[in-house]
């Protein structure tokens, strides 16, 4: 006779919300970092923050916006039993990370072009704030990325187990934590966004 599998959602919400927590510590340490290095370079950093494309910044907050709710969205039609939305829902959140990550891509391209990278030659001339401000950009936002990739790729794997059966209404917990860990990339996105692009 099979065991039956013990099942315990409660403990596994309890240990993502741990996890994010963990997150939240990893990006609140830069985000302090940045403030304290704003607090001692303001006009430098104001200098370097007109540098940044706020289109690019702009866009890619709608996207991920648009992303978040389609995630959350997904866990409502699994609950219907309504699998085939689901996975529809996570193919759009899957597709908004990768243009978002095609923006970051083209932007990045951009601002090393123009040599708005550390180390560059000209960030070398430029007053000291400047460069630790480019530092911590590309920084945070590359580790930022690194999670749209992981959550992007997690989702992924989220709407094959739904179109297989293997995740359903009585069994989402997975689907649920896994757009959880969106929601957190989306949430520190938010911060990203004002912090370099609207530096005043």
């Amino acid at each position: 006779m099979r065991k039956a599998q013990h099942k315990d959602d409660a403990a596994a919400k309890l240990g993502m919300w741990l996890f994010l927590f963990t997150e939240m510590l990893l990006f609140g340490g830069l985000f302090l970092l940045y403030g304290v290095y704003l607090a001692r370079y303001p006009q430098e950093f104001a200098t370097a923050g007109h540098e940044m494309h706020r289109w690019f910044g702009a866009i890619n907050t709608i996207i991920l916006i648009s992303s978040s709710l389609l995630a959350a969205m997904s866990v409502t039609a699994i609950r219907r039993n309504d699998s085939k939305t689901a996975v529809l829902l996570l193919v759009g959140t899957v597709a908004c990370a990768a243009v978002f990550l095609m923006n970051k891509y083209l932007e990045w391209s951009a601002e090393i072009s123009r040599g708005l990278y550390p180390g560059s030659p000209l960030l070398a001339q430029a007053p000291h704030g400047e460069p630790l401000f480019f530092s911590l950009y590309y920084l945070t936002v590359g580790l930022h990325g690194l999670h749209v990739l992981i959550g992007g790729s997690v989702l992924s794997v989220m709407a094959w187990r739904i179109r297989h059966g293997v995740i359903t209404a009585g069994n989402c917990i997975w689907l649920e934590n896994s757009t959880l860990f969106w929601h957190l990339v989306d949430l520190i996105w938010i911060f990203i966004f004002p912090l370099y692009y609207l530096v005043l």
